[in-house]
Order: C-alpha cells, then sequence, then structure tokens
C-alpha cells in the first residue's frame, strides 16, 4: 500500500507499505544483478550505506544458480541474507537486449542463454513463475523493451502485445499468490509503461494500465538512447496519467542529475548501475561533480573522496590511499568506491524526502544542481 504524504508541485514524499517493511520514498534501488552488488559489498554493508531495496535480475538469476535452486533454499531474502524489501525485474530487459538471439511471438519470447547457449522460452506466466520462486516483495510484469528509434507501427504493436501480456501477469501472480508453497503470498505486481518517445501512445498506454488497480505503475524503455530532455519530456506528459496514489518507476535511471529532475516530475522509485560501475572505474560522486581517482592530482591527495560524507570509505580512507589501490589492482579499491557511490546516492534521496518534508525541494533542487557543476579543488 501506497501512502502519499505530501507533495510539492509533481515532486511526491511517500511512504510504500510490503510484507518486507515500509519503504520511504523517493527511493534508489541498489542493484545486486545476481543477488549481489558488484564489487564484493555485503548486505551488512548494504545495512550500513542506508540501502532501502535491493533489487534482483530475473533472467540472470533463471540462467545460475535458478530460481528453482533459490526457492528451495527458501527464497531470496534467506539466500542473499536480506531482511528488507527486493525487487525482481522480469527478465524483459535483458531478453530483448540479447538481438539476434530472440524470436518475439505472441506466448512469450525463444532465446539462447548467454552463457552457454541453450534454448530458453520465456512468456508472461514464466517470469511470474520465477519471480515467484524467488520470493521478492515486487514482481515487474513481463514486457517488451522495444528499441530505440522505433516505428510509430512497430511501436504501438509492442505496447499492444505489452498490455496482453500484462494481463497475463496478473492471472498467474493471482493463481500463484494463492497456492500453498508459494513462499511470500503477498508478492505486489508493477505494470510497466511503454510507448518510446511517443507521447500519445504513452499516454494511451497509461490509461489503459492504470485502470487495472496494480500495486505500482513502472515507466519503462527510457534512458536507452535518447536525449535527457527527451526523457524528461516524456516524463512531463506520461506521469499525469499514471495513479498518483500509487509509486511510480522510472527504470534504469540514472546520474543524480537525472533522479532531481525526474522526482520533480513525479517519480517515487529509480534504480541504475551507474553508481556501482562507476565505483568500480575509480569515478565517484562528490556535491561538487565528479572525480576519477585515477588521475595523477589524487597521488598525494590526503583528503577524503568527500569531506562531508559519512560512507565507509570517506569515514577513513584518502583519496591517495584508494588511488594506490587501483593502480596495484587490488579488489579494496573498487569495493570502497562503489560503497562512496551507493552511500551517496541513498543518503542523496534521504535528502530529497528530508527536502519534500519541509517544502524546500525546488530550493535543494536548484543547489544541488549548481553544485554538480563545480569542479573539484
Amino acid at each position: 500500500m501506497y501512502k502519499l504524504l505530501k507533495t510539492e508541485g509533481r515532486a511526491k514524499l511517500g511512504e510504500f507499505h510490503t510484507v518486507h517493511g515500509v519503504i520511504k520514498t523517493p527511493v534508489f534501488m541498489n542493484v545486486g544483478t545476481l543477488a549481489a552488488i558488484k564489487g564484493a559489498v555485503s548486505t551488512q554493508d548494504l545495512q550500513e550505506i542506508k540501502t532501502q531495496v535491493e533489487l534482483s535480475n530475473t533472467y540472470h538469476l533463471h540462467l545460475r544458480p535458478g530460481d528453482k535452486v533459490i526457492k528451495k533454499l527458501g527464497g531470496l531474502h534467506k539466500f542473499m541474507v536480506w531482511d528488507k524489501p527486493i525487487l525482481t525485474d522480469s527478465g524483459g530487459f535483458q531478453v530483448f537486449s540479447l538481438t539476434g538471439l530472440r524470436k518475439i511471438k505472441e506466448e512469450g519470447v525463444y532465446f539462447n542463454s548467454h552463457i552457454d547457449g541453450r534454448k530458453i522460452f520465456m512468456g508472461p506466466e514464466e517470469s511470474m513463475q520465477i519471480q515467484s520462486n524467488l520470493a521478492s516483495t515486487i514482481a515487474m510484469a513481463f514486457d517488451e523493451c522495444p528499441p530505440y528509434p522505433a516505428t510509430r507501427e512497430y511501436m504501438q504493436n509492442s505496447v499492444d502485445r505489452t498490455t496482453r501480456w500484462l494481463k497475463r501477469c496478473i492471472n498467474e501472480m493471482n493463481r500463484l499468490n494463492s497456492l500453498d508453497d508459494t513462499i511470500n503470498k503477498s508478492q505486489m505486481l508493477f505494470g510497466i509503461n511503454q510507448g518510446g518517445t511517443y507521447s500519445d501512445i504513452r499516454i494511451e498506454h497509461a490509461k489503459v494500465i492504470s485502470e487495472l488497480n496494480l500495486d505500482g505503475y513502472a515507466v519503462g524503455g527510457l534512458a536507452v538512447g535518447e536525449t535527457h530532455q527527451e526523457m524528461y519530456r516524456i516524463l512531463e506528459d506520461v506521469v499525469p496519467y499514471l495513479p498518483q496514489n500509487k509509486p511510480t518507476y522510472l527504470m534504469g535511471v540514472g546520474t543524480p542529475e537525472n533522479i532531481l529532475e525526474s522526482v520533480d516530475r513525479g517519480v517515487d522509485f529509480f534504480d541504475c548501475v551507474l553508481p556501482a560501475r562507476n565505483g568500480r572505474h575509480a569515478n565517484v560522486y562528490t556535491n561538487k561533480g565528479k572525480l576519477n581517482l585515477n588521475n595523477a592530482k589524487y597521488e598525494l591527495d590526503d583528503r577524503p573522496i568527500a569531506k562531508d560524507c559519512n560512507c565507509p570509505a570517506c569515514k577513513t580512507y584518502s583519496r591517495a590511499y584508494i588511488r594506490h589501490l587501483f593502480k596495484a589492482k587490488e579488489m579494496l579499491a573498487m569495493r570502497l568506491c562503489v560503497l562512496h557511490n551507493l552511500y551517496f546516492y541513498n543518503n542523496m534521496m534521504e535528502e530529497i524526502r528530508e527536502a519534500l518534508a519541509k517544502g524546500e525541494f525546488k530550493a535543494y533542487k536548484k543547489m544541488r544542481l549548481e553544485g554538480f557543476k563545480e569542479n573539484d579543488k
């Protein structure tokens, strides 16, 4: 259940009540594709860096170790030792990124595993079954993530199929949640709005899926090649047609700037691999923009990554030391920078919620965006 606490313009402050605890929104979900955050980050670390929600990948966990294995071990929460909410994506994005390895039909998608090439079929029912086996808090509906750019005709046909698949997902989840051996009988379902950069297709699709009274709604198929301005335009056009009394999730986004702009346009949930991926490559976030710790100017820099940061890396280590770890190819370098970046994102979301609670989000956003333009001295 979603509780809207306050609004400022279109920006929303809320709480999403789940069987695994309350999610304070807006929220950034930390991406653990294979039930682990890349960069040697444990679930104990996630607790320390203010993580509210962990996100795992249906497609990847189906292939390895297998969703039936995870079910036998008590579900994803028990498997990875995480007691807070978990969202699993449907596998759709990964399947549709396997261009040349997959074939789309009305019943679902036939594709070849990227690991060993074996033939696999996934449709709405299979995606729901896998996610039920994983026993995540929130499951995502199986949709087609269309290519960018796509013709209007292709996009309309794709969106119509996604709607038909969504109805099949709802029926299958209702069936699964009623079975005796289902681990999480309170699993929630989010539907996904598609339509590329065609506002009219997006709006019509939003109207149709809003009538299905789902637990939440995602905007998918963005951050796939369109400009940031196009993405913001689509959000401005489509979010007003999604239920305000349900969470809105912008999938796969993004940079700190993207998040601030999207919160301003009514988005509650975010996820992105950027903070962890950048951290593994020595790129770290600060209130004054991004730093590359591989740069020679940090060789003798005994300051923390950010003096105003309370993450495990900044509380203890210097830029010079972390730079040395990267040069020496020590795994600790990646770990410290991933921890810092995820803490930075999680902490920024906490500040966004505080600003919304005070009615000061516009001012906070302006201050943050101006700060990111500065260069670190």
